[in-house]
């Protein structure tokens, strides 16, 4: 009884969320409606007993991709006017596919109810009840799908790698910190121990 109440209540604001994501005039409005539809899903999830996807909902999408766009929404200079008016243009292509999604939805749930895909046990064995969700996808990520895993990874280092190199600029008249001097340099050469006469200034 409190799993459907807690379903229920999760799918709704999921539902009401993501229209006022779409409908909100104010961009930063939107994130934040987003964040909350992100929330929400996540509690879907671990309602279905996917706590990976849960533990994903909430640490890529909320804690980086969500924050991100709200970063970035809050520093642009953003014309309402002009995405106003950008709406009308592009709406039959958004209703296209808001449609095509909606048939999606629809041939999934005909596919589930129909009982759903038969795996062959021999290429992707299904997991002891016993294991939690978490610990299954571990297991078969570091066992059948390492290299893959390690290829990911380096796939994601080397993008990482050549943002950095894109972006790195050479500008010229800027002091640079040269840190072997800094480290070489000796105290009595940093400091002077002065007595000026009255009235003179130290020279330096």
């Amino acid at each position: 009884m409190i799993q459907a109440i807690a379903f229920y209540l999760f799918a709704a604001i999921v539902i009401l969320s993501g229209a006022l994501t779409i409908t909100s005039r104010n961009p930063v409005h939107s994130v934040l409606w987003l964040i909350l539809a992100f929330f929400n899903a996540a509690g879907l999830m671990l309602i279905a007993g996917a706590e990976f996807i849960a533990m994903l909902l909430v640490i890529v999408y909320v804690g980086a991709v969500a924050v991100l766009f709200l970063f970035v929404v809050m520093m642009l200079d953003i014309d309402f006017a002009e995405l106003r008016a950008g709406f009308v243009r592009y709406a039959a292509i958004g209703l296209a596919f808001a449609v095509a999604l909606a048939c999606e939805i629809f041939i999934a749930i005909g596919a589930w109810s129909a009982g759903g895909l038969k795996l062959d046990q021999r290429i992707a064995p299904m997991p002891e009840a016993h294991v939690s969700n978490i610990r299954a996808i571990g297991q078969l990520l570091y066992s059948r799908y390492l290299y893959v895993f390690e290829g990911a990874g380096l796939v994601l280092l080397v993008a990482m790698i050549g943002a950095i190199v894109l972006t790195h600029r050479q500008r010229g008249g800027v002091k640079g910190q040269k840190i072997s001097r800094q480290v070489s340099r000796r105290p009595q050469d940093a400091t002077r121990n002065v007595k000026p006469p009255v009235g003179q200034g130290v020279e330096l």
